[in-house]
Formats: C-alpha cells, structure tokens, sequence
C-alpha cells in the first residue's frame, strides 16, 4: 500500500429510526374518537333496549318484566292468533291509509298555492304551519270540543240544519274516522313547511319554460313541480308513515282504543299490555311486530319509489 493512500473512515451505523404512524391512520382514530360518545349513546338507548326486547318476547315475565321461563315463539303465535290483536293491525293499516295519502296531498297543494311572494302569503303561510306549535294535548282539548256528541260546535250545527248529531268519538263506526281527521290536520304542518320550502328552492327558469309553451297549472305542477320536490316528498312520505304506525297520543286522550276496540291501534295495544295489564313478555312480542311491519312497508316504500325520485 503506498504511504499516501488514506485508510476509508468506518461508517457509523444506521440509527433506527421508528416507523412513522401514517396521517390516514391518525385521521381514522380521530374520527372514531369523535364518534365514540354517539355510538355509545346509539348502544345504550337504541341496541340494547332493542336487544333485550326480543330477548323478553321469548319468555315468560313477571310483571315486573323478570324473565321466568323460556316458551319460544309462544307469544308471537298467541298474538296472531288473537282476534283482537288482529283488529288492531286492521285499524292499525286503515288509519294509515286514512291519514298519510290525505296529508300528504293537503300539504302539497297548499304549499304549491302559497308558494308565490304575494301580499299577505306570509299570513296564511303561517296559519298552515301553525300546527307544528300545538301539542297533542291541546289539540285532543280542542278537536273534543268539536266532535262531543252532546254538546260538540259539529253537532250543534248539524242540528241546526235539521241534520241528526254523529258520536264522532263514540260510535265505532266514524271513530277512526274522526281521529284521523284529528291526526291530519296535526300533521299538515310539518309536511306543508318541507314542501313549501323544497318548492321554493326550485329556480324559475323551469316555470318560464313552462311558460312558452302554454303549460297551465296542473301541467305545472305534474311535470315541474312533483319531479324537482321528489326527494322532499320521499321524506315526508317516510316519516308519516312511519309517525302514522307510531300514533298514541290523540288515541290515549280521546277514546283510549274504543268504542268497542275500533281505535285500537297496534302502539296502543302494546302500552296496555305493558303499562295496564303487565304482560311484558307479550308487549315485547309486539314491539318486535311492529318493528317488522314498519321495517318491511319501509323497505317496500323504497323501492317502489326509488326510481322516481329525482334529485337536481
């Protein structure tokens, strides 16, 4: 080796370094972080009660609600073996078809009409909507008032007219009836403010189009208006369906399911048999039912109206 040449330095070894934790991998513990508190509160008063109610429709209780002895799907069969638990999914599907239709078509057309920026709209825009504000125990006062068969302001006009007064609450013919009406006019409001403002929000070059070529008011509201709004409309169409299965209130307050089990609707039976009778085994049974009624005519909902909802 020649006495000039240099020995080469030792190279100092690799200092491990530790792997860094990816930015994604952050993001997705942060989020679940975030999410924890809704998905714990999701658990508590949603799965779980959800769970122990199927659990509880298996056995045998106390009334109480403690669990004595598993009996299977005895208590699904004696419902539906059960007269009177048939009536009330008959009532139940009756009043549904009384108020959601009506409802939704009231609301509709009274937001088409009051849609326009006219004098004096605001008025009767918030007439309309003024439902939203009563509760059900005002409205049960009011709507009494009206339909007592003694002393109600329907009857005295009938009579008035030489008419014959109608036990709109106490005769088992009208009852539902009556009480439909009650629940439409209480549900107008929501549905008639979705839809006033999904009309609002649609721009008005499709009106003027309309306009050239002559289309009126119903050519208006079939081609433009309904398509434009369908999203709104699914929605409101899911939700009273849904509110309709789940009506307990005007039910509880004007004819506690009579005349003759004629309003009993399928929630009403289920809070007497658990807060009257103490069946809790069958009341979770119908819990469970009803759960799968609104889940299947959901799902059938959906899909019969996918396809025509068209979103912008």
């Amino acid at each position: 080796m020649s006495k000039h040449s240099v020995a080469p330095k030792a190279v100092p070894a690799a200092t491990a370094v530790p792997p860094r934790e990816a930015p994604g991998e952050r993001r997705t513990l942060a989020g679940w972080v975030y999410l924890l508190p809704s998905v714990a509160i999701f658990a508590i008063f949603v799965i779980y009660p959800f769970g122990r109610t199927i659990i509880t429709s298996l056995f045998a209780t106390t009334p109480a609600g403690g669990l004595t002895q598993f009996i299977g799907i005895d208590n699904f069969v004696t419902l539906l073996t059960d007269p009177l638990y048939t009536q009330a999914i008959v009532n139940t599907l009756v009043y549904v078809l009384l108020t959601v239709p009506a409802t939704i078509v009231i609301a509709l057309l009274l937001a088409v009409l009051t849609a326009q920026d006219l004098p004096g709209m605001g008025v009767f825009r918030t007439i309309f909507s003024a439902t939203m504000g009563i509760s059900v125990a005002a409205a049960a006062v009011f709507w009494n008032l009206l339909f007592n068969a003694n002393s109600g302001v329907l009857n005295r006009i009938i009579e008035f007219f030489g008419g014959e007064g109608v036990g709109w609450l106490i005769d088992q013919n009208v009852a539902l009836l009556s009480v439909s009406i009650i629940s439409i006019w209480m549900n107008i409001g929501m549905a008639y403010l979705i839809l006033l403002g999904a009309i609002k929000s649609i721009d008005d070059s499709y009106y003027e189009s309309v306009e050239i070529v002559g289309g009126g008011f119903w050519y208006r509201l079939r081609r433009v208006t309904v398509p434009l709004i369908s999203p709104s409309l699914f929605f409101v169409l899911t939700i009273t369906v849904i509110g309709a299965f789940q009506s307990f209130g005007l039910i509880d307050m004007l004819t506690q399911g009579g005349p003759n089990n004629a309003t009993v609707l399928l929630i009403y039976r289920l809070y007497r048999d658990a807060f009257v009778n103490f069946r809790i085994g069958s009341a979770s049974a119908q819990g469970v039912i009803l759960f799968a009624v609104i889940f299947v005519i959901s799902y059938i909902q959906t899909k019969l109206t996918e396809d025509k909802v068209t979103y912008q």
